[in-house]
């Protein structure tokens, strides 16, 4: 079997026919392409939606707000006053001087009270603030693009942590197997058991919430999606000759496991990813929902959904939240069934 190499990389006949089908599949594609955009875009949101500029030219010297937080006093104001540089006094202040200010598209963060609003709060859209305000007057356009990050981020850590911690239970399960894989499995039946909604409630009542928290007790209950895929591979693979051969040259186990077992054990695994990573931004979405994600005041796609039920009279919250979430989520889909598409063995000729 001959193999070509890419940026230093093995590529192998089967591997090249994965991607074919994958690139088949143009609805998983151009899904991919979307999402990767969507997600670039909000990560450098402090550049996108903030209430600082992003640099200030004052007195010949460059400020950089969107990195640093300066005193009034660097601009002739009041020391120990953080600078507003939405308020008239600075803006005065800069422009006799012959300064700019280099603003983002948006200019409000996730947090920021806007003032002067055409009525009391939530607002509809206008030409301020595009996708309206929610009922504490900040701006819902900023809102989701910081909510779409810290979701995507928490997903991608939980999925990423959830897989290795599932993969390792599943590969000692499964290759050692006797009295370890029989009580294991006895551990599963019960821990899956158990009644995590409510749980995770119950400790989010108790624990201050916060990303980290969350993640830990979410970790609890979700890492063992991957261990019966696993424990199904290692069990019908240690037994198979490339393994006797490999242990009679006297390899250790944890050898064979990662080097020989795991990469064929990983396979099936690959193509849940997508779908867990789906699960577990609308698990953080739903704790939000109820009121038991992240802080108060976070920057939350659950909470401006729950702040849509909450405001039937302003309908722009509750479309927006569902119009981002579900798009997300059938992004993340489409993406998911495009890679599975390519690992099916079915699909193409290697």
């Amino acid at each position: 079997m001959s193999t070509t190499r890419l940026l230093g990389f093995k590529v192998t006949p089967l591997t090249r026919r994965r991607w074919r089908n994958f690139l088949t599949n143009r609805r998983g594609v151009w899904s991919l392409v979307i999402f990767l955009i969507l997600f670039g875009i909000s990560l450098p949101a402090e550049f996108i939606a903030n209430d600082r500029p992003i640099i200030v030219s004052y007195q010949g010297d460059l400020y950089w707000p969107v990195f640093h937080n300066y005193g009034e006093e660097a601009f002739g104001g009041v020391p120990g006053l953080t600078a507003d540089f939405t308020g008239p006094f600075l803006k005065q202040r800069i422009a006799e001087t012959g300064g700019w200010m280099v603003w983002p598209p948006v200019p409000f963060s996730y947090d920021t009270v806007v003032t002067n609003l055409p009525g009391p709060a939530p607002t509809a859209p206008d030409g301020l603030n595009w996708l309206g305000t929610d009922d504490q007057a900040r701006d819902v356009l900023a809102r989701v693009i910081y909510g779409f990050r810290i979701s995507v981020l928490f997903g991608l850590m939980l999925t990423i942590v959830t897989t290795v911690v599932g993969v390792l239970a599943g590969a000692v399960q499964g290759y050692f197997g006797g009295w370890i894989d029989l009580l294991a499995q006895r551990f599963l039946e019960i821990w899956g058991s158990l009644p995590s909604l409510y749980i995770l409630i119950i400790f989010s009542a108790v624990i201050v919430p916060g990303f980290w928290t969350l993640l830990g007790l979410l970790l609890l209950f979700q890492w063992t999606w991957p261990v019966g895929l696993v424990r199904a591979e290692f069990l019908r693979a240690r037994n198979l000759e490339y393994v006797r051969a490999a242990k009679a040259l006297g390899l250790s186990d944890w050898r064979i496991m990662i080097r020989h077992v795991l990469p064929n054990a990983l396979v099936s695994t690959l193509t849940y990813l997508p779908f867990t990573l789906s699960g577990s931004v609308a698990a953080l979405t739903s704790l939000d929902f109820v009121g038991f994600g992240l802080p108060p005041g976070s920057p939350s796609l659950g909470e401006l959904l729950s702040q849509g039920k909450e405001n039937l009279q302003a309908p722009w919250l509750g479309i927006t939240s569902f119009i981002v979430i579900g798009v997300m989520l059938i992004l993340l889909i489409f993406v998911g069934e495009a890679i599975r598409d390519a690992f099916d063995p079915r699909k193409g000729n290697a």
